[in-house]
């Protein structure tokens, strides 16, 4: 073990000819720069300081934030954690600071070197946090790995971060970590927060053991690697979860997280400390997640109460209904699984009940669309629908307090986001990347369209590459402090993906109208170019399919350089709650509606398999009503198959945002699409 000087310091390196150990003002300092992408983990960036607006606001280091916070409101509740008793367990700001320093010192004391990670592997919890934030005041980098990451991709993260430390949250991701331990030069200590801990294993710890070595540290060594901290380092590693190649390691600079937080935080509103509550539950090792989690309720004060691990198989609810948030962020897919169960309670109702339901949501969605048109007043249909009965339905769901509700992570269908609306809940969009430390754009109701993914953040900027019109449509290309550092140890691919200009290039295309809302229309990678030069995005014709048939699992267009576009097609099955794996049994609402149609088949493969005629009819007709909406005949469904199973993460289609990984549902049922085009 090193002795505290030398964890304190550590080599240091020269930046533009100075040797790095002359700045000694941090956290909040800015080291000399003169570039503005860089991808050793040693390097620095010269920061996009406008002369104006939230742009030019002074930068603050994630420590820095943390201190402001804690000393602003040293009793407000931080983080909170529900225990096997039943009872939430709450720390405040101040004793959140003070066990994130605990923690830092002991990464120190285990080893952590600067410039090396901490991995970081479990469901949202404060170990989670503590982790990240002790990682980063420690002078290393943070970097999340999902749990469902195989051991061989948990070695592609923490081999390219040069991870000192690994934490995880129980035995099943300890056994990973171990399985590639002898690989990893780098790795000192394996950190474990839940369970029986078997501290016999060579440079394995539990979590309370991480604590006490922490607590008998002098704040000596911490405090003077707090003095080389630079805002415009890297502190944060976000691995992408692209379909081609290993994940590439984003890196992203104090400044990069704390303006971007900063700044979404503004486009709020109005936002009380002592009134906010957020809960945690989508991956943090996502940067939508990470930023609003624990950067953006850092800027405000915002209390984060953590769900349960097995919050997307079913149990957000029952959080949702404790907590009570008033901010609520969540991805597509887990609105479409709350739309899906709120129409099933609906359809158990009865006639005059489900015809006064009807009745207050007509009422209500109508009373928001004239919001958004600019009507400021409000009409007493909707006012009575939300007394009788949309107060109700909100209540049920915990989420009679929420003051807004974003979708992030993809493409939100229009047809979820007007069932939504009519319950009082009008959904957001959030654009952007983990290249742009999260969001780019984001809309407030009610400036907002339904079919736009958000207004442009102040202070950044956005110009569509391909077309003759600033406002495009165009290859969406993006800057602003919060554009990454670069790729780590990847000046290629850094290269590639920012060009002279400083511009990052999206790979979505876009447009902008007069109000500054955002509008995805595609994207160039997943653009389909039909045999006859027709440019096809797959995702609107996929979401009109999807609209007409309600019980269908995932759409998934075909046509890439192919005569005419098909498709393939799954139906809604039941999920493993423990594994989250896709089940061969129909989904019972999805058995309802196959049951009417006057088919016997209970499972998905029995469909598939006989390609059940009257299945196969309704699904038909869907599609015919669909292609009604195209907009010319070359973006027509022609042919269709119903693959013999749902599609799921453990499975490998779908990726951790639950995004469809086109590519290994394209290579995995290549036999079926080749026989839509044989002759």
């Amino acid at each position: 073990m090193e002795n505290d000087e030398n964890i304190a310091v550590h080599k240091t390196q020269p930046v533009n000819g100075i040797q790095r150990n002359t700045f000694m003002n941090g956290p909040d300092q800015v080291v000399p720069s003169s570039n503005y992408n860089v991808w050793e983990p040693e390097g620095a960036v010269k920061l996009r300081l406008a002369p104006r607006g939230v742009a030019a606001e002074p930068p603050v280091s994630v420590p820095g934030l943390l201190t402001r916070i804690a000393s602003r409101y040293p009793d407000l509740k931080a983080l909170c954690t529900k225990k096997a008793d039943g009872k939430w367990h709450k720390i405040t700001y101040k004793q959140y600071r003070e066990r994130v320093r605990t923690v830092a010192k002991g990464f120190l004391k285990l080893g952590l070197e600067r410039y090396h990670s901490v991995c970081i592997i479990g469901f949202n919890s404060e170990p989670w946090f503590l982790s990240d934030l002790a990682a980063i005041h420690a002078g290393g980098f943070a970097a999340g790995i999902y749990t469902t990451n195989s051991a061989e991709a948990c070695f592609h993260c923490l081999s390219s971060s040069r991870a000192n430390i690994c934490t995880v949250q129980d035995k099943k991701q300890l056994e990973k970590i171990l399985s590639i331990k002898s690989r990893l030069p780098h790795l000192k200590a394996i950190v474990q927060w839940e369970g029986t801990v078997d501290t016999s294993i060579p440079g394995v710890y539990s979590w309370d053991q991480l604590m006490e070595i922490g607590s008998k540290e002098s704040d000596t060594a911490l405090d003077n690697v707090l003095k080389h901290i630079a805002v415009n380092e890297c502190c944060t590693l976000v691995y992408t979860s692209g379909t081609v190649g290993p994940p590439k390691a984003v890196m992203l600079s104090h400044d990069n997280l704390i303006w971007d937080a900063h700044t979404i935080s503004i486009r709020c509103g109005d936002m009380q400390p002592e009134a906010e509550r957020l809960v945690s539950f989508l991956p943090l090792s996502h940067v939508a997640a990470q930023v609003l989690d624990i950067y953006t309720s850092m800027t405000k004060g915002i209390s984060v109460f953590f769900a349960q691990p097995d919050a997307l198989k079913g149990s957000i609810v029952e959080t949702l209904k404790e907590v009570r948030p008033t901010r609520f962020l969540a991805v597509p897919r887990v609105f479409e699984k709350m739309h899906e169960k709120i129409v099933a309670v609906g359809a158990s109702r009865g006639a005059i009940t489900r015809y006064i339901a009807g009745l207050a949501r007509n009422a209500t969605y109508n009373y928001h669309m004239a919001r958004i048109d600019g009507y400021e007043g409000t009409s007493f249909g909707y006012r009575l629908a939300k007394s009788l009965v949309i107060s109700k339905a909100l209540d049920a769901l915990g989420l009679d307090q929420c003051k807004m509700y974003i979708s992030s992570a993809a493409p939100m269908s229009p047809e979820i986001k007007k069932f939504f609306m009519s319950l009082d809940m009008p959904i957001v969009e959030a654009f952007g990347m983990s290249e742009m430390a999260g969001a780019h754009a984001l809309s407030i109701y009610p400036k907002m369209k339904l079919d736009s993914v958000g207004e442009l953040l102040d202070g950044t900027e956005t110009r569509f590459d391909g077309s003759v019109s600033p406002n495009g449509p165009g290859e969406i290309c993006m800057r602003g402090r919060h554009l990454m550092m670069g790729y780590l140890n990847d000046k290629e691919k850094t290269q590639e993906a920012i060009d002279d200009e400083g511009w990052i290039h999206s790979g979505d295309i876009g447009r902008v109208d007069d109000f500054d809302l955002l509008y995805v229309t595609g994207r160039i990678k997943e653009l389909l170019i039909t045999a006859g030069g027709e440019n096809v995005a797959p995702v609107p014709i996929e979401q009109v399919v999807q609209a007409e048939l309600r019980h269908v699992g995932y759409a998934v267009l075909i046509g890439d350089k192919r005569k005419f576009l098909s498709m393939l097609i799954t139906i809604k099955t039941k999920v493993d709650n423990e594994t989250g794996a896709a089940l061969d049994a129909l989904e019972p609402e999805a058995q309802k509606w196959v049951t009417s149609l006057g088919s016997k088949a209970t499972t998905l493969s029995e469909i598939s398999k006989t390609k059940d005629p009257a299945v196969h009819k309704a699904i038909e007709e869907g599609i015919a009503r669909a292609n009604k909406k195209a907009i010319s005949n070359a973006q027509k469904v022609q042919k269709f198959a119903i693959l013999p199973a749902d599609l799921s993460m453990p499975s490998g289609e779908l990726g951790p945002t639950l995004k469809i990984k086109r590519n290994v549902v394209y290579d995995k049922y290549k036999d079926i699409i080749e026989d839509f085009y044989r002759e």
